[in-house]
């Protein structure tokens, strides 16, 4: 080996650039995250072939000093913090010093900059192969613009990894959108190749803001959302931002944009907590789309831990997953249809419960108060059981019995009422009525399947199978929520061999699976010992149940895993225990199944995620048959 010796500036420059400038949009993201700190109000962002040919970047912030314009350009000299103190707790976008040196060392990089307080703008730029800065004057206004030419012209292995142009542009217009999307009270115009792609004034209030995710994202994404506002005020935390329905699910993760302080971020911690909250209503293979904004003490997150500054790591993170889940949780849950509202697909909320059994009348009363006898509970666990043992759950008879000792308790607590008849009936409101209910009353029964309902807007149509299936399924969910977790003991204990970080953690939380319905033992350094396990898991994989559990307890602090394995064997059941298609239901039984879908939490979806009802304007009838044109 040759002897040690120092590595020129430029190709130090050019070692770092390799972990900073990854493709034009790496330049675009640092030179925009600086004018952000330099406190600007309108940024111009200026592009060509993809962003390799040209980047011109001008701003309107506080600008360099005339003599501060060479360090800009040094490796490690940023104004942003100062002291360890300052980097546990960084507030701006950029901290570390590198940028503009990485920059210039592969590209033609000239940096002109004017502060309000000097008479002229000076300009700087770097050259030779010490990058030796030289400064000279130039007329400017107060501000800054960086102009970076051809990219990565001194390093051709680099260049050929470049896509097309107009690959690269669409990931430096991805960048140019978060950034926007991050900053609402400053204005953005990107041009690509002289020609206008997005001129965005500053958005203050939310309508103003709403109109720019529109912009950028899509107004799809704007029309099926919800806005999120919640402080928790013990902990410092607040999450505010837009959800979109479950029904808005898309095919990829491509809408999911999450800041923390102002700072996109890529999470996993994040990334789980909001896939949990989405679980109940995402069928497989499915993404939710939310732009959301997490505030929280500056001190309780470390931002340097990634050079390109996208990863985060949270000082707690439990209590930071756990906020966030619970928060969308909540919201997602709480969806209802809104009287006279627009959207395609809507939801329903609240905590009414729903009871009907396969071949029997849909009665009122079973809608609205959840009166099912006892003998049609029993027999709905045993379908339902018997349904489960030919798919995922393989359960047997006394499993089947197991799961009706789970239900059969509410159904004692709620004994039967109907009348002699069997149906109390539900009658049309008078003319004289002042308020229809969301989804309207009943007109009609289409082919079996769907339900038309007539509301102040239009025209609702409702999939009764699905829609009942969700009420069923919630009605499930707090029955078993209502009785507790009932536990039994296994005639012959299950052993299975762990990591010793993963018995630490089932000894540490030992409450937690105690409350669960578990008992869990340790017998050695990396042995677990399974005694007793909830009732209506005792035909499920326990071993790797538990395994997955403690890998989740072992990254976030808390699993969902127990719950939405008992949720999946609800939800069979529900599905077995709905109307089916073809069912002939009656005026009031079709409007006690609306007046359900009105009260019960994520009524919106069906078990698996899709839609259970849809509203047409008198809008969209009228333009369907040229009305009015």
């Amino acid at each position: 080996m040759s002897r040690i010796h120092l590595l020129t500036p430029r190709l130090a420059n050019q070692i770092a650039a390799g972990e900073v400038v990854e493709r034009p949009a790496s330049v675009v993201k640092e030179i925009l995250e600086n004018s952000l700190d330099a406190g600007a109000n309108r940024i111009e962002l200026d592009i060509e072939q993809g962003g390799v040919k040209l980047i011109r970047l001008r701003d309107d912030g506080q600008g360099i000093e005339k003599d501060d314009l060479a360090l800009a350009l040094s490796r490690h000299a940023t104004s942003k913090i100062y002291n360890l103190d300052d980097l546990e707790a960084v507030q701006s976008l950029g901290f570390r010093g590198e940028a503009l040196a990485s920059i210039s060392s592969v590209s033609r990089l000239t940096l002109t900059s004017r502060t309000a307080d000097q008479d002229a703008g000076w300009q700087v730029q770097t050259e030779g192969r010490d990058m030796t800065a030289e400064v000279s004057p130039a007329a400017h206004p107060q501000g800054s613009t960086v102009e970076v030419r051809d990219l990565f012209f001194n390093t051709p292995a680099r260049r050929k990894f470049l896509k097309t142009e107009k690959t690269e542009f669409k990931h430096l217009e991805e960048v140019v959108k978060r950034l926007a999307l991050s900053r609402f009270d400053v204005g953005f115009t990107l041009r690509h190749n002289q020609k206008v792609i997005h001129q965005l004034r500053p958005a203050s209030s939310q309508t103003e803001q709403e109109r720019r995710i529109s912009t950028l994202l899509s107004p799809a994404f704007i029309e099926n959302s919800m806005k999120v506002d919640v402080c928790a005020e013990a902990s410092g935390l607040r999450l505010w931002g837009w959800v979109a329905l479950p029904t808005f699910s898309r095919s990829q993760a491509d809408l999911q944009y999450f800041f923390v302080n102002g700072r996109i971020i890529r999470d996993k911690v994040v990334a789980h907590a909001l896939r949990q909250a989405y679980q109940d209503v995402l069928y497989h293979g499915r993404h939710p789309a939310y732009v959301l904004y997490m505030e929280l003490d500056p001190k309780l997150v470390d931002v340097n831990v990634h050079p390109t500054k996208h990863e985060v790591r949270f000082r707690e993170t439990r209590l930071v997953h756990d906020f966030i889940f619970r928060t969308t949780h909540r919201v997602i849950a709480d969806i209802r249809p809104e009287q006279g509202s627009e959207p395609a697909i809507s939801g329903a909320a609240a905590s009414n419960l729903l009871s009907a059994a396969p071949g029997q009348p849909l009665t009122q009363q079973g809608f609205e108060q959840s009166r099912m006898p006892l003998h049609q509970l029993q027999r709905d666990a045993d379908n339902a059981a018997g349904f489960a043992a030919r798919s995922h759950y393989q359960a047997d008879r006394p499993a089947a019995g197991q799961v009706r000792d789970q239900i059969s308790a509410y159904g004692a607590l709620h004994p039967q009422r109907d009348s002699a008849s069997g149906l109390q009936s539900v009658s049309m409101p008078e003319a004289d009525d002042t308020e229809c209910p969301p989804l309207g009353y009943a007109i009609a029964q289409l082919h079996g399947v769907f339900v038309l309902a007539q509301n102040d807007a239009g025209l609702v149509v409702v999939d009764m199978h699905a829609a009942h299936e969700r009420v069923v399924y919630e009605r499930m969910k707090l029955a078993y929520e209502a009785e507790g977790v009932r536990s039994q003991p296994l005639l012959v204990p299950v052993s299975m061999a762990v990591s010793s970080m993963e018995a630490d953690c089932a000894e540490e939380q030992a409450e937690v699976f105690s409350k669960l319905g578990f008992e869990i033992a340790r017998m050695g350094e990396e042995t677990l010992v399974i005694r007793q396990v909830p009732v209506a898991l005792a035909s499920a994989d326990i071993s790797k149940l538990i395994l997955d559990v403690l890998g989740d307890m072992t990254l976030f602090g808390s699993s969902q895993k127990i719950q939405n394995h008992t949720n999946e064997l609800l939800a069979t059941m529900a599905c077995h225990g709905s109307v089916r298609a073809n069912r002939q239901l009656t005026i009031p039984e079709m409007n006690a199944l609306l007046r359900d879908m009105e009260r019960t939490e994520r009524s919106g979806q069906c078990n698996h995620g899709r839609p259970t009802w849809t509203q047409m304007s008198m809008h969209d009838l009228d333009s369907l048959f040229m009305r009015g044109q």
